[in-house]
């Protein structure tokens, strides 16, 4: 497995997905029209960035009468956190390269 899983990330990097996580994480749960009433896009563009989130796993759908409920899944929301953390200490580990680096130039330079 990669570092970063492309297709994840490409439907996390969406703050309008990111916003919709963020709703279902703090209601436990939503449907395509709930969320449109809260957000600044139609009930149609919803259910087009959740059928994004599901089918990278981020959401799990159940039928709810003429809806559909949609809830985080909560083992890829931390895949994906564990990811993230990842790249992190990778880009940490880097600057503290780059560091020494330029710490090591500057002593050479004063000499």
């Amino acid at each position: 497995m990669s570092l970063i899983d492309d297709d994840l990330w490409t439907a996390i990097g969406d703050p309008t997905r990111r916003r919709m996580l963020d709703l279902l994480l703090a209601n436990g749960e939503g449907t395509a029209t709930t969320l449109s009433e809260q957000l600044p896009v139609t009930r149609q563009a919803v259910a087009k960035h959740l059928g994004t989130l599901d089918r990278v796993g981020l959401v799990h759908v159940t039928p709810a009468g003429r809806e559909r409920l949609y809830r985080v899944d909560a083992a890829q929301l931390a895949r994906a956190v564990a990811q993230l953390n990842a790249v992190g200490s990778s880009w940490d580990a880097r600057l503290q390269r780059i560091k020494r680096i330029a710490e090591a130039i500057e002593h050479n330079n004063r000499k």
